[in-house]
């Protein structure tokens, strides 16, 4: 047995006040980094997402019974508005269509209301399953693996890796769980870069790497206390993820809100597919950045020029859709001039066909969220607007429009903070702005 790690229950104690957290996240709702110092929210770092603990009070602000409140999270993402509402006893559905992203989600929110005890015997059975010796062989791994690891430490995850796929690959909020840990230790224990977004970055190196055996300890420890800590605190099994489409949602039936909390993703060329593919190689998912577009992007809002490309869209096909009818006019002449700037760009990226697919997308979201909504149910959409070759993308205005042509009553907007105003090194030199979409109706 190469480690071993004793469960030590009651860490953790729930002293947190909601209504004065609120005092301190109000703020910050657009903030995924305050969710690295929450238990179970903490257990994969996901770019997209906000706040856990200001859902959580604006679920006790507008929720006057939990018995029959609902919340939906049509971007789900790894789970956060889902596990807050969990933390608040109230229903809740996600939509999630990236599918590896849905695993994460779906493995926290079983997992938390799994066995202690079998969790723990599942990861001590995990770990003296290990081979003492001839672990660290040599083996073929794709480039990327062999770029952002050591010889040592690469033999060994993907020794653990074959073991789990042998031997654990059950599907049980047990074995599920022991995915999570060896996913969510894949960066740790890697000598590459990571970008602000999470972006692998091979060529950079950071001082701090741990071994793959200590950091499965570490992280196997932290999950066993959290899990904990969310049974003791009496969090409830309403949490129900779908791998659904939010622009065309299927097998929803029964999904019936009075409040739709979400964050989706910007018109910002964030490429949520890259953000994931170290994992995904890991895993065996993919072999290559060339196999994101099949794998991921496909099923995602188009919102990076990467997928706009692939998908070879025309814009005037686009623009022509009636969805976009009540902004067609401001979002044609953003996306023509988009069109003309890229013709002097040496990258010629696609933002034009980007900006009028993303906000096609998002007006196809808003029709099909109104009838998921009941008469007096309130959205909010955690947004940021964008300017891709400095051209101003109004994505507030813009997305209010598209739901009052959904069939909502009223929107406006509250702006959180500003954005791109420290421009040493920027691209552009347009404020943006990063806030709250409230759609009432």
């Amino acid at each position: 047995m190469r480690c071993s790690f004793a469960y030590q229950p009651g860490l953790f104690t729930e002293t947190t006040d909601i209504a004065s957290t609120h005092v301190r996240f109000s703020g910050r709702s657009g903030a995924f980094t305050d969710n690295m110092s929450l238990p179970v929210h903490r257990w994969y770092r996901y770019s997209a997402g906000f706040s856990a603990d200001w859902v959580r009070w604006l679920v006790r602000e507008r929720c006057s019974d939990t018995s029959t409140f609902s919340v939906l999270d049509p971007f789900a993402g790894v789970g956060t508005t889902l596990l807050a509402c969990e933390a608040e006893q109230v229903r809740s559905w996600g939509f999630e269509t990236h599918p590896f992203i849905h695993r994460i989600a779906l493995a926290k929110l079983r997992g938390i209301h799994a066995d202690i005890a079998s969790v723990r015997d599942t990861l001590r059975q995990f770990v003296t399953g290990l081979p003492d010796e001839g672990l660290a062989v040599k083996r073929e791994a794709p480039s990327l693996l062999a770029r952002c690891y050591s010889p040592e430490s690469l033999s060994l995850l993907l020794g653990m890796r074959d073991h789990y796929l042998a031997q654990f690959d059950r599907g049980t909020p047990e074995t599920e769980l022991l995915w999570l840990v060896l996913t969510s230790i894949l960066r740790t224990c890697s000598e590459a870069g990571t970008a602000q977004w999470q972006y692998i970055l091979p060529n950079k190196s950071k001082s701090t790497v741990q071994s793959p055996l200590a950091a499965f300890q570490a992280k196997a420890v932290s999950i066993l206390q959290d899990v904990e800590w969310a049974q003791r605190n009496s969090w409830a099994a309403k949490g129900s993820m779908i791998p659904a489409d939010a622009r065309a949602p299927r097998e929803c039936g029964e999904v019936h809100v009075d409040a739709v909390v979400t964050s989706p993703p910007y018109p910002n060329n964030y490429d949520y597919a890259d953000a994931t593919r170290l994992e995904m190689t890991f895993w065996g998912e993919i072999n290559g950045w060339g196999d994101l577009q099949d794998a991921v992007r496909r099923h995602l809002v188009r919102s990076c020029s990467q997928h706009a490309s692939a998908e070879r869209l025309v814009l005037e096909d686009v623009l022509a859709e009636q969805v976009l009818e009540p902004i067609r006019h401001d979002l044609s002449a953003a996306c023509s001039r988009l069109a003309e700037i890229r013709e002097t760009k040496g990258g010629r990226k696609n933002y034009h066909t980007m900006a009028a697919a993303y906000f096609r997308d998002l007006g196809l979201v808003f029709r099909a969220l109104r009838p998921l909504c009941r008469p007096n149910a309130f959205l909010c959409f955690v947004i940021g607007d964008s300017a891709p070759y400095g051209v101003h993308l109004d994505a507030d205005r813009w997305l209010g429009e598209l739901a009052l042509a959904a069939g909502f009553k009223s929107y406006s907007f509250e702006k959180i903070r500003d954005r791109n105003v420290k421009w040493k090194n920027r691209k552009h030199r347009v404020p943006l702005k990063e806030g709250r979409l409230w759609i009432e109706g």
